[in-house]
């Protein structure tokens, strides 16, 4: 389910934060971050609650009053917040909520590839996706896709608030 992550982490965080400066590579990259604890086979602490919390608060620690870069490196837990989210986590109480409700979790909470058609219909659902936000963010034009893949932005007017205000009378 990689594209399912990327593309719907990176629309959800644009249409919700509506933020052109918000790195959306550091979101899309956590997003996807907890899948290589999956393909290693644990130890799943990128599947719990506690995870993005200590990454928050480690990024919030180490930008003090540098305002550019904790935009960058907030990206990171968001994203590990959406893995959370797309994923059905949550649904995995034990390992979710871990260690609030003792060390031990149980074997059945522990996280599984679903059917095989499932994560099909997800991956083509995360490129259907992928492929509207594209259009939607005008990553199709040169300079647009140049900032986006340099600096992770998007360009201003693209974005939802930005091209539905109109100039106030006064």
């Amino acid at each position: 389910m990689f594209f399912w992550f990327l593309a719907l982490s990176f629309v959800l965080v644009a249409l919700v934060f509506d933020s052109p400066a918000l790195d959306f590579r550091m979101v899309m990259l956590g997003s996807v971050l907890p899948l290589v604890e999956l393909l290693a086979g644990g130890p799943w602490a990128l599947h719990t609650l506690l995870a993005p919390l200590v990454v928050l608060v480690a990024v919030m620690l180490a930008t003090r009053g540098r305002r550019l870069s904790r935009r960058r490196w907030l990206g990171l837990p968001i994203g590990l917040f959406l893995y959370l989210v797309l994923d059905g986590a949550w649904l995995r109480t034990d390992l979710f909520w871990w260690p609030v409700f003792g060390v031990a979790v149980d074997s059945a909470d522990l996280p599984e590839f679903k059917p095989m058609a499932t994560l099909v219909v997800l991956e083509i659902i995360g490129l259907a996706v992928g492929a509207w936000s594209v259009r939607r963010f005008g990553l199709t034009d040169r300079e647009r896709l140049r900032l986006f893949c340099t600096q992770g932005r998007l360009d201003r007017a693209q974005m939802g608030a930005h091209r539905s205000r109109r100039p106030r009378g006064r």
